[in-house]
């Protein structure tokens, strides 16, 4: 009686995994991972992102009610009552003098010292990336130091020497202290930036005859938009937001919006129809700002990752 021979597989080659093997090998960790990436990590960060934006839109409601109904009850009480909610307050907002001044005088603070980082920064950052000239690593090595100064050291002398020369607690001064503070991390992040910029691209156009002007603004300038729109929103916002500096240097009589909420605050402690709404038109500039140029700053933010 012949007994059947069996065969071995042949070393090296193995069966093909069944349909549940992929899953079977797989870490309990990664297949609760996989399971929450889809519809309840959505909801998870729908939640998140509602809870994040709650005092945003609790100051948005409470800008459309009246005062004592605002003392009196919350304000997701508009839920239930949505006949509370009137424009009254922003009518009352734009009768008050102080709080208009001090719109237009926040706007004439940021928009210059914007504009001033932006354009100086991109001219410095291009020099220190592609311009050779005595000494130029180490005047890097300064402004990279310069980015450790803070604020708060500087404002005594800085007091002084404004004081000296007759720009203290005016509007000039105040663009001047945030344009200085504003450079280094401007100079920082456009020349790493334009540093990556590819040489061959330069050389083909200085071989046709552009001058570092020209070649400025017509192939860096373009390349540089992400990294000068993220400059720019970052610019802004700090200027925008700031009161320690406008508490010091600005003019008492038209002070920036900051300050002159927080005076708001303290001499009339009550007047809440109109701080509401005045924070939040503080608030809402800055965010659509961000939002208009949100495209650029995701590509600069995303740029250094990548190359």
């Amino acid at each position: 009686m012949t007994t059947p021979s069996t065969t071995a597989a042949p070393t090296g080659t193995g069966a093909a995994p069944g349909p549940g093997a992929a899953k079977t090998g797989r870490s309990l960790g990664a297949r609760i991972a996989a399971r929450a990436g889809g519809g309840v990590m959505r909801v998870v960060l729908i939640l998140v992102a509602l809870f994040w934006l709650m005092p945003t839109i609790g100051l948005l409601l409470s800008s459309l009610r009246s005062a004592d109904r605002i003392a009196a009850t919350g304000w997701w009480k508009v839920f239930t009552v949505p006949s509370e909610l009137t424009f009254d307050n922003y009518q009352r907002l734009l009768d008050n003098s102080t709080i208009t001044d001090s719109l237009f005088s926040t706007i004439m603070i940021t928009v210059p010292s914007t504009v001033l980082v932006v354009v100086i920064g991109s001219l410095a950052g291009y020099a220190f990336a592609w311009m050779e000239f005595p000494g130029r690593d180490w005047w890097f090595l300064v402004v990279v130091g310069l980015l450790v100064v803070p604020v708060q050291v500087a404002l005594i002398p800085v007091s002084k020497l404004f004081g000296a020369v007759g720009i203290f607690e005016t509007t000039f001064g105040v663009i001047i202290f945030h344009t200085a503070f504003g450079l280094p991390f401007a100079i920082f992040l456009l020349r790493n930036f334009f540093a990556e910029i590819p040489r061959e691209l330069l050389e083909a156009a200085r071989l046709d005859g552009a001058g570092e002007i020209r070649l400025f603004t017509r192939v860096v300038m373009p390349l540089g938009g992400p990294a000068i729109a993220s400059l720019g929103i970052f610019q802004f916002l700090w200027v925008w937001n700031d009161m320690l500096v406008a508490l010091i240097f600005a003019d008492s009589d038209s002070p920036p919006i900051t300050v002159a909420l927080q005076q708001q605050v303290r001499q009339f402690g009550n007047n809440i129809d109109v701080l509401a709404p005045g924070a939040f038109v503080s608030m809402v500039i800055p965010l659509a700002v961000f939002f208009a140029f949100q495209r650029q700053f995701v590509s600069g933010v995303m740029a250094g990752a990548v190359k």
